[in-house]
């Protein structure tokens, strides 16, 4: 694994390198070829969204991409939950890539059927090794918990799980999400947290310094086993770290 760390002064700076990693990657991608991405909710993927709807729209290549997600919340497309509906919102109803790009996890149906459903589409589109998926782009956000993807505390034998997508449960919230698992994150080309605000600088100092009991937070078992791992942080998210890398 090679793992790089990247500070940025403002979100928009951020959301500048993501997204010309992105379009660099569909560029590199052959004619008639796919570029792999799962795609994570929040507020720091909105803004890379936005940036790359604005200023991307008209650069091609989009029709190489395959759009999938890292997890969902068990709610309908149309839910303002939905991660589905704030990607379509902010970008993927704003540039031309084709609707038989986008696998939706199907939030509304019932989660077991369609965490199978999910590991199924997931192992027909996306190129395999080994059973293991290989995504060209995993997105990762990172919770003040520790959480990424729908991976809670308490939930890190997900990494270690044989299927592909499992259901999970908020711990507080008790809703019900589906995410995928170790098996699809630890397997990508590229890993990316994407990580923004003071509220995340104490988790990430305590992930990236292996502080006392770092390990027993599900971000930490991220280790893209022949690939790359980011960490994009803005300022604020890095305010903690003793030394600037």
């Amino acid at each position: 694994m090679k793992k790089k760390i990247k500070i940025f002064n403002t979100v928009d700076q951020l959301s500048q390198y993501f997204a010309k990693k992105l379009i660099k990657g569909l560029r590199k991608t052959p004619e008639g070829a796919y570029f792999s991405i799962a795609l994570s909710g929040g507020s720091t993927p909105r803004a890379i969204f936005q940036y790359l709807a604005l200023h991307f729209k008209d650069i091609g290549g989009w029709e190489k991409l395959l759009v999938f997600w890292g997890d969902e919340r068990c709610v309908p497309p149309d839910s303002d939950d939905s991660n589905f509906k704030m990607a379509s919102e902010s970008l993927l109803n704003q540039v031309p890539i084709p609707k038989d790009n986008i696998f939706r996890i199907k939030g509304e149906d019932n989660p077991l059927d369609e965490a199978r459903r999910y590991s199924d589409m997931i192992h027909k589109k996306v190129p395999s090794k080994k059973g293991s998926p290989l995504f060209d782009l995993v997105m990762l956000g990172l919770g003040t918990d520790g959480h990424t993807a729908s991976i809670f505390p308490g939930s890190q034998h997900l990494f270690e799980s044989d299927q592909l997508c499992k259901v999970a449960q908020h711990p507080e919230s008790l809703q019900t999400r589906i995410t995928v698992t170790g098996k699809v994150i630890n397997q990508a080309r590229t890993v990316a947290f994407l990580v923004t605000g003071e509220a995340k600088a104490a988790m990430v100092s305590t992930l990236l310094e292996r502080k006392d009991g770092w390990e027993k937070f599900p971000a930490s078992q991220v280790r893209p086993e022949n690939g790359k791992l980011l960490w994009l942080l803005d300022e604020a998210a890095a305010s903690d770290l003793k030394n600037k890398l």
